[in-house]
């Protein structure tokens, strides 16, 4: 099972002591989760501090090299240290890597392209060293799953080049869950999921479903990226994704074990 960590869960220390204790208690009852966590306030806050300029292009972060050394700080280091902390101090056996340990994520340079009022056309923007998930070597993932540890990963990818690559904490989980063929896919958000055009949670959803509430422009915005992800991920074998809300307590125990769950489940 794949859980995509991030939002105000991460900030918030109630939140994240239930987290680790959702997350310890799935590992005892015999599920295995697979920690995917983000990081962007705290990469914001520290290049604030060191007062490295930041921009941001079809919302992705422009990453330079400078840049680059911070998001290995914060991701590799400070963050994702903290949860390995929090899951072994409520009883778990937990353990940190990053994508760049044994190559366990292949990266390959993200090209966006963007609309030019002067050229009259699109024209292709480099933002440094943001990637997309080229390939996940899962032997490193084997190793820690098959034993009493596990996994927090931190999504920062390795280019062919040796390159370090920052990429979106959501495409890593849902990439994740593909190629290990999870049971689950959850990624907290500090949303309640997906809502229909009056604003009710809708849960439940099938991929065709969901196909036509996108194309009927019901999903849009920074929801879009999410419910694809998580829709690429079933379609690929993924027996279900979850949407849930991680400013609630307990929120992936609650959407888990309960008959209503508290999210947005989309399945085969």
């Amino acid at each position: 099972m794949v859980v995509k960590f991030g939002g105000n869960a991460m900030v918030d220390p109630m939140l994240h002591d239930s987290f680790a204790r959702d997350i310890v208690l799935m590992k005892l009852v015999g599920q295995n989760p697979v920690v995917v966590h983000g990081g962007g306030p705290q990469i914001g806050k520290l290049l604030e501090k060191l007062n490295i300029k930041t921009e941001f292009v079809n919302g992705m972060r422009v990453t330079d090299s400078e840049t680059m050394d911070v998001v290995e700080m914060v991701l590799g280091g400070s963050v994702n240290k903290e949860i390995v902390a929090s899951l072994n101090r409520n009883g778990g056996k937990a353990i940190g890597v990053t994508g760049k340990d044994g190559q366990l994520i292949r990266a390959r340079k993200m090209t966006v392209n963007r609309f030019s009022p002067e050229l009259g056309a699109s024209e292709i923007i480099d933002i440094g060293h943001v990637g997309e998930v080229e390939q996940i070597d899962t032997e490193v993932l084997n190793v820690i799953l098959h034993s009493n540890f596990i996994p927090v990963i931190a999504p920062i990818g390795v280019g062919h080049d040796g390159r370090s690559y920052n990429i979106n904490a959501d495409l890593v989980a849902g990439k994740m869950a593909e190629v290990l063929q999870a049971e689950k896919l959850m990624l907290l958000t500090d949303t309640t999921g997906v809502l229909d055009r009056e604003g009710k949670l809708l849960t439940g959803l099938s991929t065709g479903v969901v196909d036509d509430l996108i194309v009927e422009g019901t999903i849009h915005g920074g929801m879009l990226p999410k419910v694809r992800c998580a829709l690429d991920a079933v379609k690929a074998g993924v027996n279900a994704a979850h949407i849930i809300d991680g400013r609630e307590p307990h929120a992936v125990l609650v959407e888990l074990f309960t008959d209503e769950g508290i999210g947005t489940l989309i399945r085969r």
